[in-house]
């Protein structure tokens, strides 16, 4: 009877040993695949991480072209792209995006070409000098939200965030200090002016605050966008 019940208890030991064993096995794959399911994603996976790794993209030529060519400012205007670079490789990673992949806005050359529609009136309108005055009435509409309140720029450009702080400006690497740029989100037709303070490696770079006027909820992007230069 002592021999049948020493087997009996040897069984049950063993018994729980394979049950443990199963149980860690199952808790290992579970592991495994919730790691799977936490992989960051690439720009081509997300609108999100494609906005951000373009961001990242234009900053980081914008530095590596003030290095090729510096002047007194180039180590001061470094610096400061250093900070915005380290900020959104955080917001790389708090999206769930690859952190440090980087993706360079392609900017197509600029057509020369705005002022040819005003160059193609009717002929017949030279026989009715006394309405010539209507065409003036566009003019005294400058700040408001048509899209052709400006000459159209940058055709074909996509617009993001340049990562720095402050009131709402923008930088370009195609207009001078000054000068005033309307850019509006046709996916929404949300539509900010903002004034050019710096330079960048891109047609146009919105700062946060500026970006947060006309962007998506949760999108770092903008693929449909009309910009204008209003002044």
């Amino acid at each position: 009877m002592s021999r049948r019940r020493t087997l009996g208890t040897k069984k049950k030991l063993a018994l729980l040993v394979s049950a443990a064993t199963v149980a860690g096995g199952g808790a290992f794959v579970m592991a495994s695949t919730s790691n799977a399911a936490q992989t960051p994603k690439s720009s081509a996976e997300s609108t999100v991480c494609l906005g951000l790794a373009t961001a990242l993209g234009n900053n980081q030529k914008f530095i590596a072209d003030q290095r090729a060519d510096p002047d007194p400012q180039s180590e001061a205007r470094i610096a400061n792209r250093e900070a915005v670079v380290a900020e959104i490789k955080r917001k790389q990673e708090a999206s769930g995006c690859v952190a440090g992949e980087s993706a360079q806005d392609s900017q197509p050359a600029q057509p020369a070409q705005p002022s040819q529609p005003a160059q193609s009136p009717p002929p017949q309108q030279s026989q009715q000098p006394t309405e010539s005055a209507e065409p003036s009435q566009p003019a005294e509409n400058p700040g408001g939200g048509a899209a052709g309140s400006g000459q159209q720029v940058c055709n074909g450009s996509t617009v993001t965030l340049s990562g720095e702080g402050g009131a709402p400006a923008a930088s370009s690497n195609q207009f001078p200090a000054g000068t005033k740029l309307k850019v509006t989100n046709l996916d929404n037709a949300k539509s900010t002016t903002v004034e050019v303070t710096s330079v960048s490696g891109s047609c146009v770079l919105l700062n946060n605050a500026a970006f947060e006027q006309v962007r998506e909820p949760g999108k770092f992007l903008i693929r449909r966008a009309v910009i204008e230069k209003v002044g």
